[in-house]
């Protein structure tokens, strides 16, 4: 048998919900290439596409968006606990704590009919924005701000986190960003969720498991390290001596390369023209103008090498999130209140036709060992 690490390349499930083309370098949610969403949909659009393989309906959005303005408000009782916390804790372990709390005060806790599932997946999407708000706000000793029931998800985790409404500008900055995070397939944090649900456990189990796989550094969080880096150089002119010296220490450049993608990442584009343009409204194109300095030297420094490297979707959110005023160690977590519209989406597939998830291993380890009883073991 050859070997398969990591199982890259093994085509684990069927799915219709996303199809991520490495080869074309494409993004398709339910048949609807990224780039046409990014330019006329929004979030709320989008989780509605993700749930039911169609756009909906003008009522049926308006629907949607009653259902998650009436459900962003977390249950005092978690927010009493949230109060409890010792303010040093990560926003991950927060995240993945605070989620598996919500379940003993959901009122379809022990229903998992896909009606059940999915009025849990609207609960789910709608809190978890709250949730880094209230945490980060808490933590920091200010008053925790409540849901606008006016706002939509991007501008309410914005006022959430900040206490003011957001400029239009950067709440469609935000909402491209949950966009173009909303799924990506079976990555690490989409299988654990299906591998979950496929269990028969709940839905806020598997979201649970979700939270957890993507509080890994090689899966949530690269582009924290982005930041740091840019932060690191410190100007443009520096990008070169930087990466170069990097590069001779065999040490990896955070932001570039990707496991399915040989092309340009296509969520890179348009993050990477976010941040120009948040750049240049704020007046500081600093971290745009370090970002497109070591992109170029990248290039070149792997053409020479021989090899075609590319931005992912890590590299440019950096300076986008930091633009918009979101802590670096948000960053992870707000990945995760995007995501959550796809790992739901994914669990409501995999219960509708399930079968338990259950891979095999190959044995490499010694055969055949005679037992020695323990007083006679050297």
């Amino acid at each position: 048998m050859p070997e398969v690490s990591g199982l890259e390349g093994v085509v684990a499930a069927t799915s219709s919900i996303c199809d991520v083309n490495g080869i074309e370098g494409r993004l398709i949610y339910q048949g609807y290439d990224i780039h046409d969403l990014v330019a006329y949909s929004n979030f709320e659009e989008v989780v509605y596409l993700l749930w039911h393989g169609k756009l909906p309906t003008r009522a049926e959005l308006e629907e949607l968006r009653g259902q998650l303005s009436a459900n962003r408000a977390l249950p005092e009782p978690v927010l009493a606990a949230m109060r409890n916390w010792p303010a040093k804790v990560l926003p991950m372990d927060v995240l993945r704590t605070t989620v598996s709390l919500l379940s003993l005060y959901d009122p379809d806790q022990g229903d998992d009919s896909e009606p059940a599932n999915i009025r849990k997946s609207i609960r789910l999407t709608a809190r978890m924005g709250t949730i880094v708000a209230a945490w980060d706000r808490s933590r920091n000793g200010a008053a925790v701000v409540p849901p606008d029931p006016e706002l939509d998800t991007a501008a309410n985790f914005l006022y959430m986190l900040k206490g003011q409404r957001p400029d239009e500008e950067s709440r469609r900055a935000f909402d491209i960003c949950l966009i173009l995070h909303a799924d990506h397939e079976l990555n690490a944090s989409t299988f654990a969720a299906r591998v979950t649900a496929a269990t028969l456990s709940d839905m806020y189990s598997s979201i649970t498991s979700a939270v957890g796989a993507l509080a890994g550094p090689l899966h949530g969080g690269a582009n924290v390290r982005v930041m740091q880096m840019l932060q690191e150089i410190g100007d443009p002119s520096r990008a070169e001596e930087y990466i170069r010296a990097k590069l001779a220490r065999h040490e990896r450049i955070m932001g570039f390369g990707h496991r399915v993608y040989k092309t340009e990442d296509p969520r890179a584009m348009h993050l990477r023209r976010l941040s120009k343009e948040l750049g240049e409204r704020t007046g500081d194109l600093k971290w745009y103008e370090i970002s497109r300095a070591v992109e170029e030297v990248m290039r070149r420094e792997m053409q020479a090498r021989g090899r075609d490297i590319y931005p992912n979707v890590d590299f440019y959110s950096a300076s986008v999130y930091h633009y918009l005023g979101i802590p670096q160690d948000l960053f992870t977590p707000v990945f995760a209140v995007s995501r959550v519209a796809g790992w739901t989406a994914h669990v409501l597939e995999q219960l509708r036709n399930n079968r338990l998830i259950r891979p095999r291993a190959e044995y490499v380890g010694p055969r055949n060992l005679r037992y020695i009883p323990i007083d006679q073991r050297g």
